[in-house]
């Protein structure tokens, strides 16, 4: 709030702390789901999309950010397993292609879908050199025992990234109205990235 406040957008933002289903009214510009689908259930999938795409105005945007499994095969949870039981009780991941057509089916048009398997572990690298860092802080705030279980959730998580046995897809969607999406032909993602990069050897 503070930072939207310094910025002088306190007439166009602001930050609500509620669950997505209370959020009020309709007619969004635009909704960023960023790891919540993990939580929802992939038999949820398409009431939670359906949901999202009542909110938005014609044209609205949809930017759903997830972990997924690699593929689509379903598999049921190990219930009792370390991340089950310590870190996302009831936690259930989708694989990409379950996401999109739970998405389309919802009515959104896709436009853009990427994953970011690589910049995750990278995330993860710099979580466990933070928490490392400031270990003693860490667990003054949580206890000695759930540090470790964030430590060791964070070291393999980072594994399975790694080995491409989880990844992280950002799929945007659109709420065409009449097959107007409202979108460039060519969206120039990253001129900037673009602009420096070189084709491997």
């Amino acid at each position: 709030r503070r930072a939207i406040a310094e910025a002088g957008l306190g007439d166009r933002a602001e930050v609500r702390r509620l669950d997505y289903r209370d959020a009020p009214g309709e007619g969004y510009d635009a909704i960023a789901s960023i790891g919540l689908t993990e939580h929802v259930g992939i038999d949820q999938l398409p009431a939670y999309f359906g949901y999202l795409r009542g909110k938005l105005r014609p044209r609205g945007r949809l930017l759903n950010h997830c972990i997924t499994r690699k593929d689509n095969r379903y598999m049921s949870l190990i219930r009792d397993g370390f991340i089950d039981r310590y870190v996302f009780p009831d936690g259930e991941l989708a694989g990409p292609g379950r996401i999109i057509s739970a998405m389309t089916d919802a009515g959104f048009e896709l436009r853009h879908e990427e994953n970011l398997r690589e910049h995750y572990s990278l995330t993860l690298k710099g979580w466990e050199e933070n928490l490392e860092d400031h270990w003693a802080e860490a667990v003054a705030e949580v206890g000695e025992a759930r540090a470790r279980v964030w430590r060791l959730y964070i070291v393999g998580s980072r594994a399975t990234f790694d080995r491409d046995n989880l990844e992280l897809h950002q799929v945007l969607g659109v709420a065409t109205e009449h097959g107007d999406a409202a979108f460039e032909l060519r969206p120039d993602w990253e001129p900037a990235a673009r602009a420096n990069f070189e084709v491997p050897a």
